[in-house]
């Protein structure tokens, strides 16, 4: 039988952070969870931290406990509103509750007190070496650092020029405020870090209230105290400044102590996975914008139309584990297309149009098609047939390979959910280029009723010339041409020509249906529905072809 803590059952354990937090649940080390959300505003959050949000929202929920936002805004040179503003909607979009919006600079006086009361215990100092000679003297994996000559600074020194760089006294990178811990660590983050250091530049919400700014090593302990956070759940980079993390916490006296734990952070193949780069794509005019559908920022994926349930299973499937690895960009693509595939309604269109006449046929009728082949209560729909129709400019050739099933002169083939056609004339212009093929249809062939005796092997789709509205169908590439090619850079792996641009014809149902509505172009792949301009755009969710091998 579990054992339960305030009211709630100890929750069965599914990965490594649930084993360590059930333990110390037991043992009594803790009563309850909090965690905490920490993007940082310097740009719009990607796939990447659709993970991190699953951990952290997602191990509060299970537990019964709090997830706060908490903005990790130490380096006001690259944070910006417009960012907060994007990380608050792309959470609220992934479906996640937060307990209370904090920030780092709450904590900015608290940050600033904590860091005197470290230099009045002579754990503190103030230093001139400049960041390079910071790194010169920081020693490498098998050779000690050297101390700072101004390590022994008194206290007495140490606390005015620490308020004196509060005040403005000095230049950017003039001094910086060290951790005193121990040049000789085997740890280098241990060789005495940087915790404070001068940035003259205005603050998203302090304005310029301060100069002087902690860095996120020194700041990410105290805030997280401040908060309550019982578990600080990182990615695996931090692992290495854990006992930085600690090493402030217990220096501090915090108690209780808040325990950080790492997990392997979310890398796909074929997307750029940096904020530093995504905005440099932004900038550089290489996509439309952050929210373009090729970008894996969230808002991209948004506007794309990847369901959020898809987001989530593909985080539920990849799991939490503490060793890093790299998921395949086809499984990502393997779980949008399983959620679309039960969710989708069906629908046609036709990407590169060919005009289809069928020359022995007069007046319309109305054909049945299912809503969605999956789900039996979505019923049916009606679809207008006719005499002149559109189809895709591939689905005919006038010189066919062996075993082509498709449009072909003297050929046969189905017009999905309507009649066999036999194709008998191409008309060509002076290029010889075809702008029109000429069929007859078998009356006694229709789909449910076919008493014709032809068997045709191919089933095309199709559009009513009459009723079919004009379309801008938009087709996505990768943005990075590869997986990855060892030893280049994210430049040269670009894919440029990510984005393609037809002129369609879609059924009259599409421009009807509702700005965001997602549906599965038969034979085409899945798409969303927009209106810019007054203009009918469906663009690609996922294509139909599923290229992951499970």
């Amino acid at each position: 039988m579990r054992p339960r803590h305030k009211g709630f059952d100890m929750a069965e354990a599914t990965n490594f952070i649930e084993q360590i937090i059930n333990e110390e649940l037991e043992s009594g080390k803790v009563t309850g969870v909090q965690t905490r959300f920490p993007p940082e505003p310097n740009g719009y959050l990607h796939i990447g931290h659709a993970k991190s949000m699953y951990v952290n929202f997602g191990t509060a929920e299970k537990y019964g406990g709090k997830c706060n936002l908490f903005f990790d805004d130490t380096n006001p040179s690259k944070e910006k509103t417009e960012y907060v503003e994007a990380i608050r909607a792309d959470i609220r979009w992934m479906g996640y509750h937060w307990e209370k919006e904090v920030y780092a600079s709450d904590f900015f006086p608290v940050i600033y007190e904590d860091a005197v009361k470290l230099i009045k215990m002579g754990k503190a100092y103030v230093c001139d070496l400049s960041a390079d000679e910071i790194r010169e003297t920081r020693g490498t994996l098998t050779e000690p650092g050297r101390e700072s000559p101004y390590r022994g600074r008194s206290i007495e020194e140490n606390l005015r020029l620490f308020e004196e760089m509060k005040e403005g006294r000095y230049a950017d990178g003039e001094k910086c405020l060290r951790a005193k811990i121990d040049m000789a660590s085997p740890n280098i983050n241990l060789r005495d870090p940087v915790i404070y250091r001068i940035l003259h530049a205005a603050h998203h919400r302090t304005g310029d209230t301060w100069c002087i700014y902690p860095m996120y090593d020194f700041a990410h302990p105290i805030c997280d105290y401040m908060q309550g956070v019982t578990h600080s759940l990182c990615t695996l980079e931090f692992e290495d400044h854990r006992p930085l993390y600690d090493w402030v916490g217990l220096t501090l006296g915090f108690s209780p102590k808040p325990r950080q734990i790492e997990f392997a952070r979310l890398n796909i193949t074929n997307l750029v996975m940096s904020k530093r780069y995504l905005k440099k794509l932004v900038e550089d005019g290489a996509v439309h914008g952050w929210d373009d559908p090729r970008m894996p920022t969230l808002a991209g994926l948004r506007n794309r139309g990847i369901p959020v349930p898809a987001i989530k299973d593909f985080c539920a499937r990849a799991g939490i584990t503490k060793a890093n690895s790299e998921c395949e960009i086809g499984y990502f693509e393997a779980c949008v297309r399983e959620y679309l595939n039960a969710h989708a309604p069906r629908a046609m269109a036709v990407v590169e149009p060919l005009k289809l006449t069928v020359t022995n046929y007069e007046g319309s009728e109305e054909v049945d098609f299912d809503v969605n082949q999956l789900d039996p209560e979505a019923g049916t729909r009606k679809v207008r047939f006719g005499r002149t129709l559109y189809v895709e400019r591939s689905d005919f050739s006038l010189d066919p390979p062996p075993k082509y099933y498709r449009l072909k002169i003297g050929g046969y083939v189905r017009l999905k959910n309507a009649y066999i056609v036999r194709c008998d004339e191409a008309v060509t212009d002076e290029a010889g280029n075809v702008t029109e093929v000429k069929c007859t249809y078998l009356p006694e062939s229709r789909s449910g009723s076919d008493k014709s005796g032809v068997k045709a092997k191919g089933v095309i789709h199709w559009v009513n010339a009459e009723t079919a509205a004009d379309a801008e169908i938009r087709k996505y590439d990768h943005l990075l041409r590869d997986a990855d090619y060892a030893g280049q850079d994210f430049s040269e792996r670009m894919n440029y020509d990510s984005e393609h641009v037809f002129c369609g014809k879609a059924e009259p149902a599409l421009a009807a249906a509702a700005d965001g509505d997602s549906f599965q172009l038969m034979r085409t792949g899945y798409y969303k529905k927009a209106t810019e301009g007054g203009k009918l755009i469906l663009s690609e969710i996922v294509s139909l072809k599923d290229n992951f091998n499970k």
